[in-house]
């Protein structure tokens, strides 16, 4: 009898211990959601770039890696890695990257987020902020960046009580106002009445003639006549 109930008892631990573990599973794939995974590979690529850290880069970097910067430059993995290490164009002082959104296709990754780099130019400590772009690509079950480009935002010099150094993007929209296309179209044309901007409007044709007032003057009525009109009844 009591061997039969323990029996009974281990065959409902074994059937109720699976969904125990959901929860705890639930958790750990939460925990693994592409935007923490690559957080984390963006992490150690901020700490890499800070440290001057060759080996981790070229671990985190894929040999056809290319760097665009908020610049313009376009660099190779070896060229961006030898800048880092030189402390080119300015010396880094620390890089914080904030992954907001991560698309993934198959084995490539479009990561996207917000990043602070800390640089020092003469002397003074400048923050540049902007947004990036990373591509990812997996390879042997590990991830590995392709490309990069940057954007930047704001760039705030320490000591200047947070003022923007750079011009910040607008935030009044001209969409309303018509565009112009050079020999496709002019532009918006002035109301009637109203008066035309300076150096708007098509410019006076300059071959003689064409454009100018017409020197031709109005016809003037007849002459009054200075003889009299004769009368209707003549005297005999």
């Amino acid at each position: 009898m009591a061997a039969g109930w323990r029996s009974a008892v281990l065959m409902a631990a074994m059937v109720l211990a699976p969904a125990a573990l959901m929860p705890v599973q639930a958790a750990a794939q939460v925990a693994q959601s592409p935007v923490l995974q690559f957080q984390k590979l963006e992490d150690a690529w901020s700490v890499a770039l800070a440290n001057k850290d060759q080996f981790g880069l070229e671990n985190l970097l894929l040999p056809t890696f290319i760097d665009i910067s908020a610049s313009g430059a376009v660099l190779t993995r070896n060229q961006a890695i030898a800048d880092t290490l030189n402390g080119l164009p300015e010396p880094l002082l620390s890089v914080e990257q904030k992954v907001v959104n991560v698309r993934v296709v198959s084995d490539v990754a479009v990561v996207q987020g917000t990043y602070i780099l800390r640089l020092k130019d003469d002397q003074k400590t400048r923050d540049e902020r902007g947004i990036f772009t990373h591509v990812y690509q997996r390879s042997r079950n590990t991830w590995a960046c392709i490309s990069a480009q940057r954007t930047a935002v704001v760039d705030q010099i320490e000591g200047a009580k947070g003022r923007a150094t750079a011009a910040e993007p607008q935030r009044k929209s001209n969409a309303a106002q018509p565009f112009h296309i050079p020999l496709l179209y002019k532009g918006a044309q002035p109301k009637p009445g109203a008066t035309a901007p300076a150096g708007s409007g098509d410019a006076p044709d300059p071959r003689p003639g064409v454009n100018a007032p017409d020197a031709t003057p109005a016809p003037s009525a007849a002459p009054a006549s200075a003889t009299p009109p004769a009368s209707a009844n003549p005297q005999r």
